[in-house]
């Protein structure tokens, strides 16, 4: 048969008719004209485009950036031989010799702006609180403060008794001493040469201020200057170390026997002991300023000497003081401070010494006292009673301070610089050593007499130490709060009982004053008593100091110019008759007493007028007062 007569003669054939693709054979009678460009767009078109959507031929296009319109390219057809040699891309197909000429799709770059956020997270400091001092820090301490020097007065004003022989023997003295600048009456009594300070400081303005408001305004004299001691030592606490540490000393300070005592004592410890704390401030205020301006503690520091002898004790820790202050802000140059404050506290000195008499007093009464019988255990034993506990806080503020100079609640601390640990050191010793002298000073004369009042001189030194005690106790950011009031509230009571104690130890003269003034002569008599300086003030209107002898010491000259002292002096005196009364109490020379008491009974020229009770202490006691009858 030849061709012409074939039925069904061949068909050409497709670039892929025969061939088989996961099972299935692909010819030109499968798809028949079925056009690909029609139906599903352009066979190389984007394969991420949706087939059922709508064509974008617009954004094809070639490789050289001519536009490409869709054209429809059938299988089985006729159209397709002309372009044999040019097969086409079927998507999905492997093993395709692809098109060198690739149509690329352009991307449409759309500009969004981000919306405002409805809340934007602050920024985290790096501590939740300022280091730096501020207005409000200022006053909330300032609030604390007052209400420590309220306790303060409290604990005080509650205390009550007559006057204490010390108390009535410098402002009888000041009052005299008043006459003499006022009216020119002569001084009969040689105060400056058994005076522990100088008759004509302090005895002279307690003397004033007692001329106005009695027993009670030259207490509350010395309590001002004890709340101004508190806030002294606040002050310039403060500025060694922080608020914290300042106010936690002024607590304990203000809490101890010799705080709350000398608070409401009219003697000269108080006043003294106020000048050594503004000298010390004025030492730790001045400490960045030029080297000359720390002269201005010299004068405060020599007036304390001159009201009280022993302040001279706390001179060293002045200069000392000077010195360590300013090493970290001035080096070396810091000598030369200390020594020029060393320097003015001896030029003052000299001029006072060699101006005035006192030096007699103040051998009598400091340099070359006369030693007592107290054993050096025993004055332990009281030391640590009236101002161990606060010493020991002070010695482990000290410890703890030497170790870490900060306890550094804030990161913020932690960039910051300070002293170093020989610094520390040096400083814990001045200041926990200082509280030392006095009880060493009281061993060496062995006498506990004014022991309590002297330890108040040292624990005003070591109170700063003592406050950097309770800071790290309580622990950083008030963790155990429970140890600093435990701590502040033993000290409180050891104080309020101690100061109850000691303002019970002598007796009360209310009733025995009333029954003197009906036996004293005025400006006449010669009198003896146990304690002849309180009748002197009570009656100084009808009688005077020099007309009065006490049982710590007699001189007495008989006919034949004999000097007799001691037991003798005594029995001869009251033998001759001398003495037109006796007073005695049982109570401030027990010993001489029965001496006394013995001679007058031996004697025959003296009768018993009469006895007044009194309480002192926890027990009682009776005044006996002895008249002389012919």
């Amino acid at each position: 048969m030849n061709r012409s007569q074939n039925p069904h003669p061949p068909q050409p054939q497709g670039p892929y008719d025969g061939q088989r693709y996961d099972g299935q054979q692909y010819d030109g009678s499968q798809y028949g004209d079925q056009r690909y460009g029609d139906q599903f767009g352009d066979p190389y078109g984007d394969p991420y485009a949706d087939p059922y959507g709508e064509s974008d031929s617009a954004s094809w296009f070639n490789s050289d950036g001519s536009r490409q319109a869709a054209q429809g390219q059938g299988y089985g057809t006729q159209a397709a031989y002309p372009r044999e040699q040019e097969q086409s891309y079927v998507p999905g197909i492997p093993g395709q010799r692809q098109r060198e000429d690739q149509p690329t799709y352009a991307l449409h770059t759309v500009e969004v702006t981000p919306a405002e956020p409805s809340y934007h997270i602050p920024v985290t400091p790096e501590a939740g609180w300022d280091m730096a001092a501020s207005r409000r820090r200022a006053w909330v301490s300032r609030a604390v403060l007052l209400c420590i020097l309220l306790i303060q007065t409290v604990l005080s004003l509650r205390l009550s008794n007559t006057a204490f022989q010390d108390e009535a023997l410098y402002l009888s003295s000041g009052h005299e001493q008043l006459d003499h600048l006022l009216n020119g009456t002569p001084v009969t009594t040689d105060y400056a040469s058994y005076f522990s300070g100088s008759p004509t400081l302090y005895p002279v303005l307690a003397a004033l201020v007692d001329g106005w408001f009695g027993l009670t305004g030259a207490r509350v004299l010395s309590l001002l200057f004890m709340l101004g001691t508190t806030a002294l030592l606040y002050s310039f606490s403060r500025r060694m170390f922080n608020e914290r540490a300042a106010l936690a000393g002024a607590a304990l300070f203000a809490v101890t026997q010799s705080t709350i005592v000398l608070g409401y004592f009219a003697t000269y410890d108080a006043p003294a002991i106020f000048l050594l704390a503004a000298a010390a401030w004025v030492i730790v205020r001045t400490d960045r300023a030029p080297v000359a301006v720390v002269l201005l503690a010299a004068p405060p520091a020599v007036l304390a000497v001159g009201v009280k002898y022993a302040s001279a004790l706390f001179l060293p820790t002045l200069v000392v003081l000077a010195l360590l202050t300013a090493w970290p802000h001035r080096g070396k140059a810091a000598f030369v401070r200390a020594v020029l404050l060393g320097v003015g506290i001896a030029g003052l000195l000299g001029v006072a010494l060699y101006g005035t008499d006192v030096l007699e007093g103040v051998r009598a009464t400091t340099t070359a006292r006369e030693h007592g019988t107290d054993s050096a255990v025993d004055l332990l034993k009281k030391s640590a009673l009236w101002g161990g506990l606060m010493f020991l806080t002070a010695c482990g503020g000290a410890v703890s301070y030497i170790r870490r100079g900060r306890m550094n609640e804030s990161p913020l601390a932690l960039r910051l610089s300070g002293p170093g640990w020989r610094w520390r050191l040096l400083l814990g010793l001045l200041l926990c050593g200082t509280a030392m002298l006095a009880p060493a000073y009281q061993i060496h004369l062995s006498t506990s007499v004014a022991l309590y009042k002297h330890l108040g001189f040292g624990l005003l030194f070591a109170a700063p130490m003592a406050g950097i005690g309770v800071t790290r106790l309580v622990g950083a950011h008030f963790r155990y709060p429970q140890l600093g009031i435990l701590l502040w509230v033993t000290v409180l009571c050891l104080g309020l009982s101690q100061s109850v104690e000691r303002f019970a130890s002598w007796p009360g003269t209310s009733g025995l004053n009333t029954v003197l003034r009906t036996h004293i002569t005025p400006d006449k008599g010669r009198y003896l008593a146990s304690t002849p300086n309180v009748p002197v003030y009570y009656l100084r209107d009808i009688t005077e100091q020099s007309r009065w002898t006490s049982l710590y010491g007699i001189g007495y000259k008989d006919d034949k110019g004999k000097v007799h002292r001691g037991a003798d002096g005594y029995r001869t005196a009251i033998k001759d008759g001398w003495f037109d009364m006796v007073v005695l109490d049982g109570v401030a020379t027990p010993q001489m007493d029965k001496v006394v008491i013995a001679a007058l009974k031996e004697s025959g020229k003296y009768r018993l007028a009469g006895t007044v009770p009194f309480k002192v202490g926890s027990g009682d006691g009776t005044y006996r007062v002895w008249i002389k009858s012919s």
